[in-house]
């Protein structure tokens, strides 16, 4: 992927999910953003990654010890996971209302 084409995607994602997290209570969870890097970070102290590899043209996400990296695939627009397929944003959303022990909305 040219790099003018990949630099305005991971930059969508992560302002969706900085808008996202904007509607936890901030004691339960909170964020940083920094250079393409957002931390999420959780009461308990655990922080999870999601941030772009402009390198490999890809988003990583990782929450405890597991990570993923998705892939953008242009007929859907949406970023998937290279190995199974599922959505970054059901991704995150499936992992932080594990964390937080609910149900929570997906980032749209």
């Amino acid at each position: 992927m040219d790099p003018q084409r990949f630099a305005p995607l991971p930059r969508s994602r992560l302002a969706a999910v900085e808008d996202w997290l904007g509607a936890f209570d901030p004691d339960g969870v909170d964020y940083t953003t920094a250079d393409g890097v957002l931390g999420i970070e959780f009461a308990d102290g655990a922080r999870f990654v999601l941030n772009r590899q402009a390198g490999n043209h890809q988003m990583w996400f990782a929450a405890g010890v597991s990570a993923w990296h998705f892939d953008f695939d242009e007929d859907s627009e949406t970023w998937r996971d290279a190995r199974d397929g599922v959505d970054l944003m059901d991704r995150i959303a499936t992992v932080v209302g594990d964390k937080l022990g609910r149900s929570v909305a997906r980032p749209s």
